[in-house]
């Protein structure tokens, strides 16, 4: 347990930073996985208008280190492989 008042105040903090954090990577891997859906779906409408929301999302948690850049960077590279797949 922290001995200090300081030390207590960074623990809360800490434990707020570190449930925000879950939440965001889990809202940027719900969102992965309807760009996939559309992909599976063959629907490139939706599977496109999806990427441009996951790109958004993983271009702003690697930025603030919340994932690291290059996850970030592969995951739009993959995804984009993906949706090119289908086809027009």
């Amino acid at each position: 347990m922290p001995q200090t008042p300081s030390a207590t105040k960074h623990m809360r903090q800490s434990e707020a930073r570190r449930i925000h954090n879950r939440s965001q990577k889990g809202v940027i891997k719900a969102r992965i996985k309807k760009v996939l859906a559309a992909v599976e779906a063959k629907d490139r409408v939706a599977a496109e208008k999806e990427f441009r929301t996951v790109t958004k999302l993983l271009d702003r948690a690697g930025d603030r280190n919340l994932v690291h850049p290059n996850y970030a960077a592969r995951k739009k590279s993959a995804l984009a492989i993906r949706i090119n797949s289908i086809g027009k």
